[in-house]
């Protein structure tokens, strides 16, 4: 797979992998050991950046990846999150810099590495001041914990004061056809930064591969079923968008979820999006959208036809709505 650039000098693969449905938040937990012969079988087919957190699992997502990617610390990226906290079940952004530093050190063992090659924020901490934890995040670069560092779901001004101390190497965000917030603010200064951006959900947590009808029955465990955009009403309207993305499929010969990733890919050359999976053959899938091409007059229709779309529904619950973009 051919690599872009995050930042000044992070070169990962075109196309990432993100590992969260492995452990957590989709129901019923996959089979670990099936989880491990699908990440090394990816890196055999030529991806090499894997995105995870401390709090995936929690915790064993990191102890997954650790044993899955142990024979290819050196042909692959791995970026990690810190700052959220489980607490009597719940979770609890806690960006304190002492925290943080026990939270690279528990990463590190529990990935198998010397160093974490990316490091997020995975929330801004509205009581820590994002200046000190840029300084915390020098100072374990230097210490040669972490080579590079980012936030997630963070607003520009903490994005801007941030890389004021320490330079960002990526922001990690939701964005895809049926999430175009990021194109007001983020993606311009973004740009002005030099920072690279890291869509997760890119394929709107499946909705947009066609796969997932109005009348669904999510089952316990998977988080989708207590997201205002995944009930019936907000579906159905939904549709519309996925019944336009067919149609470009098909005339591409492609599949949905290829035509979704290439469009973001076509968005800006720093952009890498992470789409989430536990089958090999959607590895496959998610990276033949790197080979798929569309013109510029594909990509101004395909956009002119998602802005005619009115998407109903938030993409979080009023409660993980309060945690971003601060």
């Amino acid at each position: 797979m051919k690599e872009r650039v995050l930042g000044n000098d992070l070169k990962v693969s075109e196309i990432g992998l993100g590992t969260m449905s492995m452990s957590f938040g989709y129901g019923k937990t996959p089979d670990p050991k099936e989880m491990v012969k699908v990440l090394q079988e990816a890196v055999e087919l030529g991806e090499h950046f894997f995105d995870t957190a401390e709090v995936y699992g929690p915790y064993v997502n990191e102890e997954l990846l650790g044993e899955a990617l142990a024979p290819y610390k050196k042909q692959v990226t791995i970026a990690t999150k810190g700052g959220i906290k489980v607490v009597d079940g719940k979770q609890v952004v806690d960006g304190r810099p002492e925290e943080l530093v026990k939270s690279v050190e528990d990463s590190l063992k529990r990935l198998g590495l010397e160093a974490i090659d990316l490091y997020y924020l995975h929330r801004v901490d509205p009581n820590t001041p994002i200046e000190d934890i840029a300084f915390t995040m020098q100072k374990l670069i230097k210490a040669g914990k972490i080579k590079h560092w980012g936030l997630s779901e963070a607003g520009v001004n903490t994005i801007r004061k941030a890389h004021a101390v320490e330079p960002l190497t990526a922001v990690e965000s939701e964005y895809s056809l049926w999430t175009r917030e990021p194109e007001i603010e983020l993606l311009p200064v973004l740009e002005e930064l030099n920072i690279g951006f890291v869509p997760f959900s890119p394929l709107g947590k499946g909705f947009l591969t066609g796969t997932i009808s109005a009348d669904k029955e999510f089952e316990s465990g998977d988080s989708r079923g207590a997201l205002p955009r995944f009930q019936k009403e907000a579906m159905a309207a939904n549709q519309k968008l996925v019944d336009v993305i067919k149609e470009f499929a098909k005339d591409k010969e492609a599949t949905p979820a290829q035509i979704a990733l290439a469009w973001l890919l076509a968005q800006k050359p720093w952009i890498v999006p992470i789409p989430g999976t536990t089958k090999i053959h959607r590895v496959k899938e998610n990276m033949g959208a790197a080979n798929l091409q569309l013109t510029h007059e594909e990509i101004a229709a395909l956009t002119k036809a998602a802005d005619e779309i009115q998407i109903i529904g938030h993409r979080y619950t009023p409660e993980l709505a309060k945690r971003v973009g601060l």
